[in-house]
């Protein structure tokens, strides 16, 4: 789908991430990145013994920086988009938690495309992502990308 054309698929669903599985080596890089090394993220015999969730969990602002590389894998960026800068989020609620070693993908719904200039568009992308195995999602998060073609 070309940029143009994406304004055609307002209010649809553009695209289903594959799974990704969330491992302890991935928080626990997170948590080196983010200086955030609450017991909760990365002590498992603590979180085993002491967390409600039975187990560690994700950070919250790891799952949200994912929701990139989750929506261009999935094809949510349009084919002769050159690139792309986060623009800002609209809004984001951390639904449920997403325990070590769970699997991941993002549903991106296309809530609005607008023309700035002759080569930028300012999108609007609704984000939910689900949890394998959990009737809740982890997040929904409305996601601001200004494309470029």
């Amino acid at each position: 789908m070309q940029l143009t054309e994406l304004t055609a698929h307002v209010g649809k669903e553009i695209a289903l991430s594959d799974w990704m599985a969330i491992e302890q080596t991935r928080i626990d890089a997170f948590a080196d990145c983010a200086n955030d090394h609450q017991w909760l993220h990365t002590d498992p015999e603590r979180a085993k013994a002491e967390s409600p969730f039975g187990t560690t969990i994700a950070h919250g602002f790891l799952t949200l920086s994912l929701l990139t590389e989750l929506q261009r894998d999935a094809g949510a960026w349009p084919q002769d988009v050159t690139s792309t800068v986060n623009y800002g989020l609209d809004g984001v609620r951390f639904i449920s938690p997403v325990p070590a070693g769970a699997r991941i993908r993002n549903r991106t719904v296309c809530a609005s495309v607008a023309q700035k200039k002759d080569n930028a568009w300012l999108v609007k992308l609704e984000n939910t992502l689900e949890v394998e195995g959990q009737a809740k999602p982890a997040l929904v998060a409305t996601s601001l990308l200004m494309m470029f073609t």
